[in-house]
């Protein structure tokens, strides 16, 4: 028997004839077990790539698949006799098939083979022979099967890319113009097969359009992604003109430091510039990210690995809020960074797997996340953390912590882990000449600062952070500055002979009018000053604002309450209260915590009141929406005093 997954995924009796695996779960099964090649897979593992959401028989229905395949794969096993194909394994199973009866296998060999020794030529023909469309092509919906079918795909790539140096090696190749065009036209940001249908064509006699496809080659790289031409396409340039092209070593040497697949990252790559005008704020800001996006995605056409993985890891530009601006694209640059991470492997450049595990900690803004989602990017960050750790390289940790930092909001009461985080950034980047890391451990300092009620230790880094920004240009932080001194203002504006409330509501009007004018920044402005004086009138022990002008943004379902009973709406904010959602993780949960104590309170809701309190508990020393270093609620413990007060009272 052999079985088949370049394609569709089959079975075929040794004469040929097709093995009946069953429905399509079945396929999935024993096509998950071809891909372990050889090693047991868990069934809590199988469990998990079947099924996005198992039911609750999951392990029962798995054990029915299996059991089908054993029959299929070994009719004639007769009964009680343990299986020899469809093993049990420790915790799980395990295929055990010969590699030669199994394609994909087959494949791989025959390109290992020919990497080594260009006799292996027939086979490596043989297996591409093999491939009958994508692999695991009917079982396309899962995240386990995409990433395996974009590792093979670069895999079947290269080996198309390696049969034709081969053969142009070997002295042959003129008749591979039509193959190599066509290659091309599919794939045109793989810069080896530009110069592989170059050598074609100059062996076809045809020196002219062989000059023309490496010009071509060459505006595509610079027009598209910002990057020249490397070192091989341009000695091969110069051998055509001369004449006698010299091909290329068949076995190429061990990459060098900073390699990037056979592209040379110009001095104003795309990526460089987009991170520059993301330091830079404002529109600049946005456009960056659109610049940065459109490089991610012309770096995975290429089909190059590790330049897709140097492109997505290239811009560390430092992150402080939870809420993205565009999740949609940091979604899309996460979901880049994974399949990357995937085609390279558990044993690719640990920089490199470093780089991009930073990049999915800090794409993935808590506040924009689900639960299982938001565990994963804490897990990238963590390991991000420990290979940069390992490295020894300051500017990979910094950018690492950065995501630590991001995923550090799992949970109310953490602004003291917080704080450290960023003494070690502040730390690594003074000492290593990291400006733009300064910034962000002071940043990171002053919200922690805040969030503690440590107003004078938060003023001395929003004063650092300044002086920073201005040797930097960072245009961003008197902005948020400014945001801080006005939250400062707002928690005076309760001391005896301290500024007043209207004081403090002006220090905020004049704030958001700087970070309005900055533009860029949807994910920290929206909603932000509505916010602010909502918590000054909490201070003051004044009703909700009703100003029907005021934007909530995404902190409506928990303002909402507050404000209809301003209105004395009671029963609608009863609804309100009842219905909203839990608070996302983020800088402000500590204060829509506070606020959903308050309404409960208020309302009388002791079942409410009581899920606040125990959600706030950890955070009883914090000061309510003070960790975005932007705004003040006032003590949390206020806050946690009346709801254990509301909900003792059942």
């Amino acid at each position: 028997m052999r079985i088949d997954v370049l394609g569709a995924v089959r079975a075929l009796h040794d004469d040929g004839t097709p093995v009946d695996l069953g429905g399509p779960r079945h396929r999935e099964v024993l096509a998950r077990l071809v891909a372990a090649e050889g090693r047991m897979v868990a069934t809590d593992t199988l469990v998990d790539d079947l099924w996005a959401e198992p039911p609750v028989r999951a392990i029962g229905a798995l054990r029915t698949f299996v059991a089908a395949l054993r029959r299929a794969v070994e009719p004639e096993r007769p009964p009680r006799t343990p299986p020899r194909v469809l093993v049990t394994e420790g915790p799980g199973y395990a295929l055990r098939l010969p590699r030669e009866d199994v394609d994909v296998h087959r494949f791989e060999d025959a390109l290992a083979r020919a990497r080594r020794t260009p006799g292996a030529l027939a086979d490596l023909d043989a297996a591409l022979a093999a491939w009958r469309g994508p692999a695991y092509a009917d079982v396309a919906a899962s995240a386990w099967a995409r990433r395996e079918r974009t590792r093979l795909e670069e895999l079947r790539l290269e080996a198309t890319e390696l049969r034709a140096r081969l053969l142009l090696d070997a002295g042959s190749g003129a008749d591979l113009v039509a193959e190599l065009g066509a290659h091309v036209a599919e794939h045109p940001w793989r810069e080896p097969a530009w110069g592989l249908l170059a050598r074609a064509l100059h062996r076809a006699g045809r020196q002219a359009d062989a000059l023309a496809t490496l010009r071509r080659a060459r505006a595509m790289l610079a027009d598209q992604l910002g990057l020249d031409p490397g070192a091989e396409l341009r000695r091969l340039e110069t051998d055509i003109l001369r004449g006698t092209p010299t091909p290329p070593p068949t076995t190429p040497p061990p990459p060098a430091p900073g390699w990037t697949g056979g592209l040379r990252l110009g001095p104003r790559t795309t990526v460089e510039l987009a991170r520059t005008l993301a330091l830079a704020g404002g529109d600049a800001l946005a456009h960056s990210r659109r610049d940065r996006l459109a490089a991610v995605r012309a770096a995975e056409r290429t089909g190059d690995t590790t330049l897709t993985a140097r492109v997505i890891g290239a811009y560390d530009v430092p992150a402080l809020w939870s809420r993205a601006d565009d999740p949609e694209q940091s979604r899309a640059v996460v979901e880049a960074a994974e399949r990357t991470l995937a085609a390279l492997g558990p044993d690719g450049p640990a920089e490199l797997r470093a780089r991009l595990l930073a990049t999915v900690a800090v794409e993935s803004r808590s506040a924009d996340l689900p639960d299982g989602a938001l565990e994963h990017a804490g897990r990238a960050a963590r390991e991000a953390e420990a290979l940069a750790r390992e490295l020894g390289d300051p500017a990979l940790l910094v950018f690492a912590l950065n995501g630590v930092f991001l995923q550090s909001f799992t949970r109310p009461g953490l602004a003291a882990a917080r704080d450290a985080t960023g003494a070690e950034i502040l730390d690594l980047a003074t000492r290593h000449d990291l400006p733009n890391f300064a910034v962000l451990g002071r940043l990171v300092r002053l919200q922690s600062a805040s969030a503690l009620g440590d107003l004078d230790a938060a003023t001395a880094h929003a004063a650092a952070a300044e002086e920073l920004a201005a040797a930097t240009e960072a245009s961003l932080v008197p902005v948020l500055t400014a945001w801080f001194r006005a939250r400062a203002t707002a928690a005076r504006s309760t001391e005896p002979g301290g500024p007043t409330a209207a004081t403090a509501a002006a220090h905020y009007r004049a704030a958001e009018d700087a970070l309005a004018a900055t533009a860029g920044m949807p994910g920290l402005h929206r909603g932000l000053f509505a916010l602010a004086l909502l918590g000054l009138r909490l201070l003051h022990g004044r009703p909700a604002p009703t100003d029907p002008a005021l934007d909530w943004g995404p902190y409506r379902p928990w303002t909402e309450p507050l404000v209809l009973l301003a209105h004395r709406r009671t029963e609608e904010a009863r609804t309100a209260l009842t219905t909203a959602p839990e608070p996302p993780r983020d800088h402000l949960q500590e204060a829509l915590w506070c606020l959903t104590a308050h309404a409960a309170v208020r309302l009388g809701e002791h079942r409410t009141a009581a899920r606040a309190a125990t959600a706030l508990r950890p955070a009883r020393t914090e000061h309510a929406g003070a960790a975005s270093g932007l705004l003040t609620l006032g003590p949390v413990a206020r806050y946690l005093a009346e709801a254990e007060a509301c909900a003792g009272g059942r």
